[in-house]
């Protein structure tokens, strides 16, 4: 249900209508929305061409950074090693890189060894459980769409999952991760940066030889609720009033307490940053993720459908049930900047900006494995506090988590990762203590 109208607490601009459940007419949502929202940008004195010029200057100038870093050869992805994180030894050019390209590479995360470990567990664990026998095809339209049988594999509790999840490395790197966002603001904390959430994902095992189509460019912090839920409003609030230059990427202000429409690729914690991590080498031209490494695109994505040359009723193919979607038609300037990442070895982990638009390259014939277990940054806030309850019983019962298609293949294997062997960081990432 929508809100009256009415003023903001400063009285200076109309106050937005919101919906904080899927509306039942999207079409007219999106129309009443957007006519709100420029009202709101026009009362600030500015047009909304202008506000969405600021955002495309910055972008643009990002854009010609990376095609600079490209020219002359240097890696449009910062690296740094793991050693130089657990030693504090991280430079400020490189932090200042992180922040200006949101995303990153961990050389040596983990031992090599430890990796592909990890990787003969895994084949262990759902060959010995006769995931192959009882596998019954995607669970979700999404990933079911890269072609190869299988490739995501809805498997969420196996030791070596759960050892990486909770180990001491997976902390350092995710508390340095989450220190580059405004925690605390308005006499709010946020979220802890020092404590993860343990969100629990699945797998990728992509074998040599495969094809596989890819995955199309898009972003997943979510979809039509970004504009339309009260909490999303407020965390873009500098969008939408006309005070653009204040947007700010990293603040994390209302963005870790408010709802998000539900669908078959919702993800009900606030993340940080996604990330995997290799269980394998990968070569960057074998299938490999790309990014916009453009953390204020976002901005760029939100204010688009508000021009002119889009539909009424349209948020640039922007719906529920859906990834948010970036296209050439709606989008050519981002897509310009889209990257991929460097060769990556087993234990080297990859991370990017939990608004960042990414994309999975299709590759014909791969070369090696392709092997990831994905791992976020989701530091314990409200949100991530309220799912927990639901990932707990999850992992006690073998089922899938609650984000996630409920195929269940692990109810009944008996060598997952048991309640006993948490840590202490396993149990608060639990919500157990």
């Amino acid at each position: 249900m929508t809100t009256t109208p009415a003023r903001t607490t400063a009285g200076t601009a109309p106050a937005l209508p919101h919906w904080e459940s899927t509306p039942e007419d999207l079409p007219g949502a999106i129309r009443e929305v957007k006519a709100a929202i420029r009202r709101r940008i026009e009362a600030s004195g500015r047009t909304v061409d202008e506000v969405f010029a600021v955002i495309e200057s910055r972008v643009r100038e990002r854009v010609a950074e990376i095609h600079a870093d490209r020219d002359r050869g240097e890696s449009v992805w910062p690296v740094i090693d793991y050693a130089d994180i657990e030693n504090g030894t991280v430079t400020a050019e490189q932090l200042a890189k992180l922040r200006r390209r949101g995303c990153l590479v961990v050389r040596g995360h983990f031992p090599r060894e430890q990796a592909l470990a990890w990787d003969a567990g895994i084949v262990d664990y759902v060959e010995g459980n006769g995931f192959f026998e009882s596998y019954r095809g995607p669970g979700d339209d999404f990933f079911g769409s890269v072609g190869s049988k299988p490739e995501i594999y809805p498997i969420y509790w196996s030791p070596a999952q759960m050892e990486a999840r909770q180990s001491e490395r997976m902390a350092t790197v995710q508390s340095l991760l989450n220190a580059q966002w405004r925690h605390e603001s308005d006499g709010v904390t946020w979220f802890d940066p020092e404590r993860d959430s343990l969100y629990p994902d699945r797998i990728r095992r992509r074998p040599p030889g495969a094809d596989s189509n890819g995955l199309g460019a898009h972003c997943d912090p979510g979809t039509l609720d970004l504009w339309m839920t009260e909490s999303y409003q407020r965390a873009f609030r500098h969008l939408f009033d006309g005070s653009v230059e204040d947007y700010d990427p990293w603040d994390a202000a209302h963005r870790t307490a408010g709802p998000q429409y539900p669908g078959t690729t919702m993800c009900s914690a606030f993340r940080t940053f996604q990330g995997w991590t290799a269980l394998s080498d990968m070569a960057h031209d074998q299938g490999v993720l790309h990014t916009v490494p453009i953390p204020e695109a976002m901005a760029y994505l939100m204010l688009r459908p508000l021009l002119d040359d889009v539909p009424d009723d349209d948020m640039c193919g922007v719906t529920t049930n859906q990834v948010f979607p970036a296209s050439e038609r709606w989008h050519p300037l981002l897509l310009e900047a889209l990257s991929g990442i460097p060769d990556v070895q087993a234990g080297d982990s990859v991370w990017w900006h939990c608004d960042m638009i990414h994309s999975v390259a299709p590759v014909q014939d791969q070369q090696g494995w392709g092997n990831v277990m994905y791992i976020p940054a989701a530091p314990w806030c409200e949100r991530n506090e309220r799912y927990a309850v639901s990932v707990r019983q999850a992992f006690l019962s073998g089922s899938s988590p609650s984000d996630f298609p409920e195929e269940h293949y692990e109810r009944t294997w008996p060598d997952r990762f048991a309640a006993d062997g948490l840590n202490t960081t396993g149990r608060r990432g639990l919500g157990l203590e």
